[in-house]
């Protein structure tokens, strides 16, 4: 069976990297606009509905505006790679590892999750669903990610003369992160998020840092580590890092696309302090490669199919 496949902003570096993770699939037709039709209304509505699944890669205001132009009783289902409906009643948010993989292969509407999120729901979800984490922690993250996760405008400012070395942002506390945070990690709180960027085309670090002796339940870092990883004993996307010291993870300038993710849990001698650190490429399990995972799943296809597997 071939499912067809509209992308709306194929044009952007999501769209471009969902393309091409779907080049030479004879499971997907892939229908495409030309070039004066991408922003015609009547064109897009036309694609909208002849697919069978629209995955939408658009600034949040333009997402709301595709799944508008989809009728409701047609047979059009969604992916929508913006931040529009990740906490939106009648969305299936798409991280399959947390929620299930069957609720994301059933769903008509599936919100991809953002890149920084992926990072620390992936850490601290599990935790706190186990009871080893409390809710009403107040949790901090510090991230660095890679230029490409701006868009065009940022890639082009960090591409030209006298980009700059590092760009810390979000000074504000109202990233538009911090809601599905919040929502898909069972929190009581907002988290304090600190994000940044770095002259590295893609990937991306998250962090979480955790004063476990402070906790009234005090969590030992082992317990963590080993928590993670019988969450995601099954997961062919996620690799948890064992007790094996690491003196350095790093983010390559260059570095190839990888869909997978990496978590470590790092700590003191006495395991009582521990930062909680995910690894991934912000185009890949961050965007992109979440999306075409999701897309699988969706069409009950193998749910690693056409994914870049090297990291995990």
């Amino acid at each position: 069976m071939t499912h067809k496949v509209f992308i709306d902003g194929a044009a952007g570096t999501t769209g471009i990297e969902i393309a091409d993770r779907l080049a030479g699939r004879s499971e997907f037709e892939i229908l495409r606009l030309d070039e004066h039709q991408r922003k015609d209304l009547a064109a897009r509505r036309e694609a909208l509905n002849a697919a069978d699944i629209a995955i939408l890669c658009l600034p949040d205001d333009a997402a709301r505006e595709a799944v508008d132009l989809i009728d409701p009783a047609g047979g059009t289902r969604v992916i929508d790679a913006s931040s529009a409906h990740r906490t939106s009643e009648g969305w299936c948010y798409g991280f399959p590892e947390l929620i299930g993989r069957e609720r994301v292969a059933d769903a008509r509407r599936v919100s991809n999750p953002g890149c920084y999120p992926t990072g620390f729901l992936a850490l601290v979800a599990p935790l706190v669903k186990a009871g080893l984490l409390p809710a009403d922690w107040p949790f901090t993250v510090n991230a660095v990610s890679g230029f490409s996760g701006g868009g065009k405008p940022l890639i082009e400012r960090f591409r030209s003369e006298g980009a700059p070395a590092f760009r810390a942002y979000g000074y504000d506390l109202a990233h538009k992160h911090l809601p599905e945070m919040q929502a898909h990690a069972g929190l009581d709180h907002p988290v304090i998020f600190a994000p940044s960027v770095v002259p590295a085309y893609r990937g991306m670090l998250v962090e979480v840092p955790l004063h476990l002796g402070a906790m009234v339940a005090t969590p030992h870092a082992d317990d963590l580590r080993a928590a993670l990883a019988d969450f995601y004993a099954d997961a062919r996307l996620v690799k948890v890092h064992g007790s094996a010291p690491v003196g350095e993870l790093l983010l390559e300038t260059d570095a190839e696309a990888t869909d997978g993710l990496e978590l470590f849990v790092f700590a003191n001698e006495g395991g009582w302090n521990a930062r909680l650190v995910a690894r991934l490429d912000n185009l890949g399990k961050g965007a992109s490669g979440a999306a075409v995972q999701n897309l699988n799943l969706m069409c009950g296809l193998p749910e690693t199919a056409g994914l870049r597997l090297a990291s995990a």
